[in-house]
């Protein structure tokens, strides 16, 4: 039959219904870009993402104006994005400028060009107003942060201190990539002299001891994606990467000594982002030295995120965004969005019963795993361990740092392949988990393979089949009609399962 002969869905299956479309336009000292989400939720996701890294801020110090030929390419960018907009049925579009637009003197008529070009208001930040959505990014997209945000844009800096969903009154220093190179007359020496002066004023740094820096910014993104690619890193997830405060300083100081052209592995930043790697370098090595946290992560989400999540209800904001994630792609994949959750009462009784440790973090990991231990289904059975482990490894995830992405991902291959395959697995990828997480994803995957083999992922059958550990034995019970499933290789899992915890296993039927 032709493929005209097929009726055309109006909605792509693969979406979900979250309302209309909504979308950022952000004008930034030195990339024009524009992000369009599914919907406005606890979670986004992109359905579209370009940038064009157009330099308007390049020679806003020196001259105080927009540099023309910058100016030219950014309308012509916004002409683009507002047609993609039209095109895509965005409901709701947000405009916001930077730092090179409120510091420019041609900025207003740069702004009023734009709003005419896209149709709609945009709003021109203040540096305060900056750092309190770059702040909000942070919070969106970390589970429970604790330490001071940067986030380093090409004409300025933000720095604010946040702890969980509270922020405080921050900064903004003229400290950003194409700012610094122009200031400093392109000479790294007078950057590192003008960077340690502004950083000098700000007091509130100091509670970040100890603490964790959150990189927010497409330059440092650029330097983490660098540092990555020269350690051979497995896991190529920008959002949550996380270095120690003294390997970050080290490579910030390699990248400030040589020419990054000679570095290796520099194919990995954009050849126009390639310029100002040694200024991100100054601003962060010296940001560390100040603030002497215990970590750097990566923030993958900023401003953007950060207008978006103020935009949510109350009741949206308390949501755990990995969890809602999930939710969704399991919404998405599986064969019973439904059975996912009942998955997760299932392994909640067990392992409370158990008397095996969890902390509360790792019961929302097994959760979120439970909601995304089917989304391989449609895969070949001889590879769906494989795949589902590299599309939660590397799924569109937030809230969740690479440790938990690893545990995530392991448990499901798990419950796919078993707990005696994982010599197939590449070992650097296993490094990212703990032995204790570890230890935890392959528990949690052999009871979802006795999950699976009772309820061949049927709603309503888990409720009826509780596992639990019964005067230390490990007991299946299958009640009524569900007796009729008892079979050998249920027994088999059953004696895998309990072999790990150190328990004798029982199926009775009911």
């Amino acid at each position: 039959m032709p493929i005209e002969a097929f009726p055309l869905a109006e909605t792509a299956q693969g979406r979900l219904d979250h309302g209309p479309a909504v979308a950022v336009i952000d004008i930034g000292s030195n990339s024009v870009r524009l992000v369009v989400y599914e919907g406005l939720t606890r979670s986004p996701t992109p359905i579209f993402n370009e940038k064009v890294l157009a330099g308007l801020g390049r020679q806003v110090q020196s001259t105080g104006l927009l540099a023309p030929d910058a100016v030219t390419e950014a309308l012509l960018a916004l002409r683009r994005f507002r047609a993609l907009c039209d095109n895509l049925r965005v409901g709701r579009v947000f405009g916001i400028a930077t730092a090179a637009c409120r510091d420019a003197q041609n900025g207003p008529a740069f702004i009023e060009e734009a709003e005419r070009i896209c149709r709609i208001r945009i709003d021109i930040l203040s540096g305060k107003r900056e750092a309190e959505l770059a702040a909000l990014g942070v919070v969106s997209g970390i589970h429970q942060p604790d330490g001071i945000t940067g986030d380093l844009g090409g004409g300025s800096l933000e720095l604010i201190d946040v702890r969980g969903q509270k922020i405080r009154r921050g900064v903004t220093l003229p400290l950003g990539g194409l700012a610094l190179k122009d200031v400093s007359g392109q000479s790294l020496k007078r950057a590192q002299k003008i960077v340690a002066k502004e950083l000098s004023d700000i007091p509130f740094l100091k509670s970040g001891k100890a603490r964790t820096l959150y990189a927010v910014g497409g330059a440092w993104r650029a330097l983490a994606s660098l540092h990555m690619a020269q350690t051979g890193y497995p896991l190529h997830v920008m959002h949550g990467y996380t270095l120690r405060a003294r390997e970050a300083l080290e490579f910030c100081e390699l990248v400030e000594r040589v020419d990054p052209e000679t570095l290796s592995n520099i194919e990995v930043v954009a050849t126009a982002r390639r310029p100002l790697l040694g200024y991100a370098a100054v601003v962060l090595g010296r940001l560390i030295r100040k603030v002497r946290p215990a970590r750097v992560v990566v923030s993958a989400l900023g401003v953007r995120e950060g207008l978006l999540y103020s935009l949510l209800r109350d009741r949206e904001r308390r949501k755990d965004a990995l969890i809602d994630a999930a939710r969704n792609l399991n919404l998405l994949r599986s064969r019973s969005p439904q059975h996912g959750d009942e998955l997760v009462t299932w392994t909640d009784r067990f392992m409370d019963s158990s008397g095996i440790d969890e902390t509360a973090d790792e019961r929302r990991l097994r959760h979120a795993a439970c909601l995304v231990a089917d989304v391989g289904w449609r895969t070949h059975p001889d590879y769906r361990g494989e795949q589902s482990l590299n599309l939660i490894a590397h799924a569109d995830f937030v809230a969740l740092d690479h440790a938990g992405r690893a545990y995530l991902a392991l448990a499901v291959y798990f419950r796919h392949v078993g707990i005696t395959h994982d010599d197939e697995l590449s070992p650097r990828l296993r490094e990212l988990a703990s032995t204790r997480m570890l230890d935890r994803a392959r528990i949690l995957g052999a009871a979802m393979r006795v999950a699976y083999m009772v309820s061949a992922s049927t709603p309503g059958v888990l409720p009826k089949t509780p596992l639990r550990v019964e005067r230390g034995t490990l007991v299946l019970r299958l009640r009524g009609p569900n007796a009729a499933l008892n079979g050998e290789r249920v027994a088999n899992r059953m004696r895998t399962l309990a072999r790990l915890i150190g328990r004798e296993p029982l199926v009775i039927e009911e």
